[in-house]
């Protein structure tokens, strides 16, 4: 099978939903522009707080700001609270509630807000941007359910067939003009998406995910179980930060997946903590760094699942970033 190519999924034995990421140590509160967030930047620092349990044949962790649940199969999935990525340079944070619903509205300093619903589940259900004339935009519609879907979160697909070449599928961004960088975040499907997919749906079933083009960022270089970006090698995103703002200022409802990779070396459980918090990372310094607009990223680890090199040794290109376009997927094409 070439690197890169999709891959047939499985589906996961256990049926139920995955839990909700852990409420924030501390209450949300808006965090200074340049000014770092609390807590452990390294896994070794919080390794000691994970806590391990048995919950209906599968094993579930849960440490400080995510819940990863494993199946019998091997299979792993981790999830985190977003609304940690909307505290930067906010002027002011408040929760409400709407019946069986919470409502938390991040206002800006130029009195915009960016308002998130979830339900009593904690999961997401909609996503708002509200400019400072009280005009809305919906960014993220996931009230949708398929009651097909395992778990409310994974669908069985068969991967897509590729028509097209396959640098053009999975793009290096290493080697990727500008201007092949925001065709391929614009690129469509590769085959017809057959509906609407919920984002937990896109997040946890690879074969939805497959369906559209992908840029592969595997230039940054993360100290060992850190997930800071060093400030000289936040440069190597402008060229990604330039794409992805062209392309919401062409469309302010796109939505972009930032997914992130690791290689095969260390435990499953520390990668997946890793990658997801590496992936949080990017999509951070994109906003504060580069201004796209947090509201149309949304981030996820996969640790060492989908190796571009099969090799269970160290290898530099699995540790990456990649970015994917997942609003045709959100609206059905």
């Amino acid at each position: 099978m070439p690197p890169g190519a999709p891959v047939a999924p499985v589906a996961p034995p256990a049926a139920a939903p995955i839990p909700a990421a852990p409420p924030p140590a501390q209450a949300l509160a808006p965090i200074a522009p340049g000014a770092q967030a609390p807590g452990p930047r390294n896994i070794t620092e919080f390794r000691g707080q994970r806590v391990e349990r048995r919950e209906g044949g599968r094993t579930v962790f849960t440490e400080p700001g995510r819940i990863i649940v494993q199946d019998p199969n091997g299979q792993s999935f981790i999830r985190h609270d977003e609304m940690d990525r909307f505290r930067y340079g906010a002027r002011d944070i408040r929760v409400e509630r709407d019946g069986a619903d919470s409502r938390t509205i991040v206002i800006r300093p130029d009195g915009s807000q960016i308002i998130t619903v979830t339900g009593r589940d904690g999961q997401l259900l909609r996503r708002i941007r509200r400019d400072d004339r009280g005009r809305e935009v919906i960014i993220i519609d996931n009230t949708y359910r398929d009651p097909q879907a395992i778990g409310g979160f994974y669908v069985d697909l068969p991967p897509p067939v590729i028509r097209i070449p396959r640098d053009r599928y999975i793009v290096e961004s290493e080697d990727a003009s500008p201007e092949l960088i925001y065709d391929t975040m614009l690129a469509p499907p590769v085959e017809r998406v057959p509906r609407r997919f919920s984002l937990d749906e896109i997040r946890y079933s690879p074969s939805v995910r497959q369906l559209m083009p992908s840029i592969d960022l595997d230039t940054i270089n993360f100290a060992t179980g850190s997930w800071d970006i060093a400030p000289d090698q936040a440069a190597k995103l402008q060229a990604i930060a330039d794409g992805l703002n062209k392309a919401i200022s062409r469309n302010p409802k796109e939505v972009f997946l930032i997914e992130g990779h690791t290689d095969a070396v260390g435990s499953d459980v520390d990668n997946l903590s890793l990658s997801d918090r590496r992936a949080q990372a990017a999509a951070e310094l994109l906003t504060r760094q580069f201004q796209v607009p947090e509201e149309n990223l949304t981030s996820q680890g996969y640790g060492e699942q989908y190796l571009k090199v099969p090799t269970d040794g160290p290898e530099r290109r699995n540790r990456r970033v990649t970015i994917r376009r997942i609003t045709p997927l959100l609206n059905g094409g």
